[in-house]
């Protein structure tokens, strides 16, 4: 595993489109997964430790989020053959194991990864309503840790992004485990 730590935010660089299944069967576009008010686009997948470490925590963030009209999806671009834990079937178990209630999807092509330049798993981008980038950082302070106080850095900079369109606060690099490429 090698922890790597993603590059600053690009402020106001538009989202990429993409068209991918989802563990529900289903295809999503940027149509489909944007709110009213932002759309947090993650890049995640099974094995990572970084990941499962906060799993539920996504599954819940990205519920709270919903609330506020942001809209949420996770992405998959790990090379599945190298890494069958992070197959089409297996994602659909770590997403219900989760709690997932967003679409999970998978980029078997690596396409969307290499056009949004994830770096790493987790890799959180957070866009406002006109989906231009206002966030690139961690879930939140607690890092790999389980910390009942860590304070919620996307959902504070999300919510931020719901009221005003911008963030203006601090943004602190995810760190997780690299892009598996094929």
């Amino acid at each position: 595993m090698v922890a790597l730590t993603t590059p600053e935010v690009d402020k106001g660089w538009k989202a990429k489109s993409f068209n991918l299944i989802s563990v529900d069967g289903n295809y999503y576009d940027l149509d489909k997964v944007k709110g009213e008010k932002g759309l947090v686009v993650a890049f995640i997948c099974n094995h990572c430790p970084y990941v499962k470490s906060i799993a539920t925590k996504i599954a819940k963030e990205a519920e709270e989020l919903s609330k506020l009209g942001i809209g949420f999806v996770a992405i998959n671009s790990n090379d599945t053959i190298a890494y069958p834990v992070d197959s089409y079937e297996n994602m659909k178990v770590f997403a219900k194991e989760s709690g997932f209630k967003f679409p999970y999807l998978l980029d078997n092509t690596q396409e969307v990864a290499k056009m949004y330049d994830a770096v790493c798993t987790p890799d959180f981008f957070g866009f406002n309503s006109n989906l231009e980038l206002q966030y690139r950082g961690r879930l939140d302070s607690a890092k790999k840790d389980i910390v009942p106080d860590a304070k919620r850095e996307l959902y504070i900079a999300m919510k931020e992004i719901s009221e005003t369109s911008e963030f203006k606060g601090e943004q602190i690099s995810s760190i997780g485990c690299s892009v598996k490429w094929k």
